[in-house]
C-alpha cells in the first residue's frame, strides 16, 4: 500500500483535551475495491477515540449523555463542569447534540448485546416482565418492559397512545430478542390486558399473567369510593366552609396582631396545665384557642398518608374534624368564656360550622355512607397486606407461605361478604357497595396468584417469587419523572416527555453494575470503546450519522393532536386556507 493522502483536522477527548490530529490514508497499489470503493487503511487508534467525521470524542459523548440521563442535569451545568473540570468548551447545542447521539449509541450497543444479556436471564432460571406505561396529560407516552429480578429495562418505546396493537408488537420484539418471560406482571388497563393476553396464547399460554395487587386496590377503591367522595366534596365547595374557616382563622391572626407569639405561648402553657374538658382561657390565649379550633379542621390533610386517593379521603376526613370541631364549639358554649372577644370569636366559628352539625345539606348521609364504604376498602386492603406495599416501600407477604396466606385472607374475606350481603330491605348501598368488590374478585381473581415460579433442575430447583406489585416499574418513573423536574425545572412535563427520547430509559441500566459488566465488558470506564466498536465496521459514517438518515418506523396514528401534527396545523398557510375557505360562506 502506498499513500494516497495526508490531512489534518482537530479533535477533543477527556483525555487529551483538544489536539491536532495529522493521519495518512493508504490505498491499495494493485486498486483494490470492496463495494466499488477502493481499499484503503488508516492508523486504528483514532478508531477508539473519536467517531467518523467528528470533532468530539467518544469519552465526552459517553459523559454527557451519563450527566444527562443518568444524573439529570442541564445543558449549563455540563458546560460549566467541562470547562473548569476539563478545559473544554462546548456550545449548548452541541450538548443537546451529544445527548441525542449518546441514546442512539445507547440502544445499538443494548441490541447488539441481546444474546449475552439473554444468556444471564436465562441463568436466572428465567426473569419477570413488568409492563407499564407512563405520560404527562395524555402526551408523551412511554412503554417500558422491564426484567423484574435483575431490574434492567429491556425495552422503551414511544406509543401514540395506550393501545393494544400499539404494545403487543413492543412485546413480540422484547420476546424475540430476550426469550420468552417466566410471568407477565401488568396493570388493569383494558389495552396492557388485551396485548398481555395475545402474547401469551402466542406463546402457549403457559405463562403465568399477573395482576398488579395495588392496582387492584386502585380500581377498586376508585368503583367503591369515588361517587361518595366527589359528592362531598361538591357539597363542601357549595357551602364553602374551608373558604370561611381560612378567612376566620387568618382575621383571628391580624386580630391578635404582634400579640400573636405571646398568645400561642399563653394558648401552649394553658393546653398544658389545663384539662381536656375545661372553659377556654381568656384574652389573648382565649383569642389563640379559637383560632386553634379553626386550624385544626383545616389540617384534616395529617390525617392522610399522602398516598393520594382512594387511599386518602381528604373530604371525610375534612367532614370528621369539622365535626369534631363543631362539637367542641358547642360545649365551650354551654359555658360561654367571660371573655366577650372570645365569646363572639366562638360565635361566629359555631356560625361557620352550623351545616356540618345540622346536616344542612345531607353532608352526615354522604359521610356515613362514604365512612362505611372505606371502612369495607380497608377490610380488603388489610387482607391484601398493602398497607405498607406503596412505591418505594417493601412488600408484605414475600415469601411462599405470605402468598398463601394473603389468599386466604382474600377467599375469606368474599366469603364473609357474601354472608353478609344483604338480599333485600333498605340496605341498597350496603349491598351495592358488597356487589362492586365481589364483582372485582370475580373478574380479577385468576390474575391475583401464580407468583411462585419453579425453578429448573439445572439451577438447583426451588421457587422464586415474582414480586406482587408493579412498584418497582412505578417507582423507576418515579424517578425518571423527578430527574426531569429536576432538569427541566417544570413541574408539568407533558413537553418534555414528548421530546424525550424513548431509549433515554435505558440509561438506567447504567446504573446496575451486572449490566454494565455484560455490555461495557467491565465498568462504565469501557462505555466510550464500546460505542467505538458500533463504529469500527463502517468509518464512512458515524452511527449516529446513518440512524439519522432512515425514517423511524410509523404507528398508525391514534392520538388527536402529537407534536408534529400540531407543528403542521399551527401554520399561517392552513389558516389562511381555513379562513379563505370559510369566507366563501360568509
Amino acid at each position: 500500500m502506498h499513500v494516497q493522502k495526508t490531512f489534518q483536522r482537530q479533535a477533543v477527548t477527556l483525555a487529551h483535551g483538544w489536539f491536532r490530529l495529522r493521519q495518512l490514508v493508504y490505498v491499495c497499489d494493485e486498486r483494490c475495491q470492496r463495494e466499488g470503493l477502493l481499499v484503503t487503511r488508516r492508523a486504528p487508534a483514532l478508531r477508539e477515540l473519536v467517531p467518523p467525521k467528528s470533532t468530539v470524542g467518544y469519552d465526552i459523548l459517553v459523559y454527557v449523555g451519563i450527566e444527562r440521563f443518568v444524573g439529570h442535569r442541564q445543558r449549563e451545568e455540563i458546560r460549566a463542569t467541562l470547562a473548569k473540570e476539563h478545559g473544554i468548551h462546548l456550545s449548548s447545542g452541541e450538548i443537546s447534540a451529544l445527548g441525542q447521539r449518546f441514546v442512539i449509541y445507547l440502544e445499538a450497543l443494548h441490541r447488539d448485546s441481546a444474546p449475552a444479556l439473554r444468556a444471564a436471564l436465562a441463568a436466572d432460571g428465567g426473569w419477570p416482565l413488568h409492563l407499564d406505561a407512563t405520560g404527562e396529560d395524555g402526551r408523551g407516552t412511554l412503554l417500558v418492559a422491564y426484567a423484574g429480578w435483575r431490574r434492567w429495562v429491556l425495552g422503551a418505546w414511544k406509543i401514540p397512545t395506550e393501545r393494544a396493537e400499539a404494545i403487543r408488537p413492543r412485546l413480540e420484539q422484547v420476546v424475540a430478542q430476550f426469550g420468552p418471560p417466566c410471568a407477565l406482571m401488568r396493570d388493569l388497563g383494558r389495552a396492557v390486558t388485551e396485548a398481555a393476553s395475545g402474547l401469551v396464547k402466542t406463546l402457549g399460554g403457559s405463562i403465568p399473567v399477573l395482576a398488579c395487587h395495588l392496582h387492584f386496590l386502585r380500581d377498586v377503591g376508585t368503583d367503591l369510593l369515588g361517587e361518595g367522595h366527589d359528592q362531598l366534596r361538591s357539597l363542601f365547595r357549595r357551602l364553602d366552609v374551608r373558604k370561611d374557616l381560612r378567612s376566620f382563622a387568618r382575621e383571628q391572626g391580624r386580630r391578635l396582631g404582634t400579640a400573636l407569639d405571646q398568645a400561642r405561648d399563653e394558648f401552649r402553657i394553658w393546653q398544658s396545665e389545663s384539662p381536656a374538658d375545661s372553659h377556654l382561657p381568656e384574652g389573648s390565649a382565649g383569642m389563640a384557642a379559637v383560632r386553634s379550633l379553626a386550624q385544626w379542621a383545616l389540617d384534616y390533610a395529617a390525617d392522610g398518608n399522602h398516598q393520594g386517593f382512594p387511599f386518602d379521603l381528604p373530604y371525610l376526613d375534612l367532614y370528621v374534624r369539622c365535626l369534631h370541631v363543631a362539637w367542641a364549639v358547642e360545649g365551650f358554649l354551654r359555658h360561654p368564656p367571660a371573655d366577650a372577644k372570645v365569646a363572639k370569636a366562638l360565635q361566629r366559628l359555631d356560625r361557620i360550622l352550623s351545616p356540618i352539625y345540622d346536616d344542612v345539606p345531607p353532608l352526615g348521609r354522604v359521610a356515613q355512607s362514604l365512612s362505611e364504604r372505606a371502612q369495607l376498602f380497608s377490610e380488603l386492603r388489610d387482607a391484601l397486606r398493602l398497607r405498607e406495599g406503596e412505591p418505594g416501600e417493601p412488600e408484605a407477604g414475600q415469601t411462599v407461605e405470605g402468598l398463601r396466606d394473603i389468599r386466604q385472607a382474600v377467599d375469606e374475606l368474599a366469603d364473609s361478604l357474601r354472608q353478609r350481603r344483604p338480599q333485600r330491605g333498605p340496605a341498597k348501598d350496603a349491598r351495592q357497595a358488597i356487589d362492586i368488590v365481589l364483582a372485582h374478585l370475580e373478574r380479577h381473581g385468576d390474575f391475583l396468584w401464580g407468583h411462585a415460579i419453579p425453578m429448573p433442575d439445572q439451577l438447583g430447583g426451588g421457587i422464586r417469587l415474582v414480586d406482587r406489585t408493579n412498584n418497582i416499574l412505578e417507582g423507576f418513573f418515579h424517578t425518571l419523572k423527578h430527574g426531569e423536574r429536576r432538569r427541566s425545572g417544570r413541574k408539568d412535563l407533558a413537553q418534555d416527555f414528548e421530546r424525550l427520547p424513548p431509549a433515554a430509559a435505558l440509561a438506567a441500566n447504567l446504573t446496575r453494575p451486572d449490566y454494565v459488566s455484560i455490555v461495557c465488558g467491565g465498568s462504565l470506564d469501557q462505555l466510550p470503546q464500546a460505542f467505538a466498536r458500533l463504529d469500527a465496521g463502517d468509518r464512512r459514517r458515524s452511527l449516529a450519522a446513518r440512524s439519522s438518515h432512515g425514517k423511524p418506523s410509523c404507528d398508525v396514528e391514534s392520538a388527536s393532536l402529537n407534536a408534529m401534527d400540531r407543528r403542521l396545523v399551527r401554520t399561517k398557510e392552513l389558516e389562511r386556507c381555513v379562513l379563505a375557505a370559510a369566507g366563501c360562506h360568509a
